[in-house]
């Protein structure tokens, strides 16, 4: 951008240039006789102008070129002598006399070969004045339409700067929104973790009072196994005992009933 902007301020500048020189082979082109009472030269027409310049307003300074300047190569008392006289009759053919009384030193062809070189100078000027109106008219629509150009692209690029703030506001609203989503799911992890971790510690209780009970159950088993074996064993020595204990009454009753036998025979 900055660099059409410099060159768009180059071609304006070269522009005006132009324009200066223009205007100032223009001076005097308002009426015929200041453009006449211009000092006689040569005039050079500038090789880089030249291919910018309007075709007539070159033609004209290659006229003046050819044909020795303003004065078509007379000096300047006669060219003015020759003007006022033409000038006065308005052009007309009855002008020739006047003239060859104040141009002593003039011919009557050279009288008319001036009036045909100044007619030429008149028409070519005309269309340089012309074209000179034109070019400059030219020259402000391509500046207005430079300007219009740079309007636009200033349009377009602020355009573009608002496109990219945009789009760097929703960015940033998006990295915001991504960054709450984040946020949310890791309280949402963090809390699913921690209601994990209290399921797995109500797990590992519930699972750890089982076992308590489990042992509590078994300790309980062993000791009414122990304790009926206990008494299984005591039932069985008391039963045992009873037994013995029976035994040995019928072995006394055997004993005690032999001995009275042994008695009552010995009593025989």
């Amino acid at each position: 951008y900055e660099q059409l902007l410099k060159e768009e301020k180059t071609a304006i500048n070269e522009l005006s240039v132009f324009e200066r020189k223009v205007e100032l082979w223009a001076l005097g082109s308002s009426t015929t006789e200041k453009v006449l009472k211009l000092p006689s030269h040569r005039v050079s027409v500038d090789k880089t102008l030249e291919n910018h310049l309007p075709e007539e307003v070159v033609e004209f300074e290659r006229f003046l070129q050819r044909t020795g300047g303003r004065q078509g190569g007379w000096d300047d008392d006669d060219h003015q002598n020759f003007l006022k006289v033409w000038t006065k009759h308005k052009g007309r053919l009855s002008y020739m006399d006047e003239a060859l009384e104040y141009l002593c030193g003039r011919t009557k062809e050279d009288i008319q070969q001036h009036e045909k070189w100044y007619q030429e100078f008149l028409i070519l000027h005309e269309r340089k004045k012309e074209s000179i109106k034109k070019w400059k008219e030219k020259l402000q629509q391509e500046k207005e339409g430079k300007l219009k150009e740079k309007e636009k692209s200033e349009k377009m690029l602020k355009e573009e700067w608002l496109r990219c703030e945009e789009a760097q506001k929703q960015k940033a609203e998006e990295r915001k929104r991504q960054q709450a989503a984040i946020e949310a799911w890791k309280k949402q992890k963090a809390i699913a973790f921690a209601m994990e971790q209290a399921s797995q510690l109500k797990l590992e209780e519930e699972k750890k009072k089982k076992q308590q009970k489990e042992c509590h159950r078994q300790f309980h088993v062993k000791l009414l196994l122990e304790r009926y074996t206990l008494q299984k064993k005591e039932k069985e020595e008391l039963e045992k005992l009873e037994k013995e204990k029976r035994e040995e009454a019928k072995k006394e009753e055997r004993k005690r009933i032999a001995l009275e036998e042994i008695t009552k025979f010995q009593k025989r």
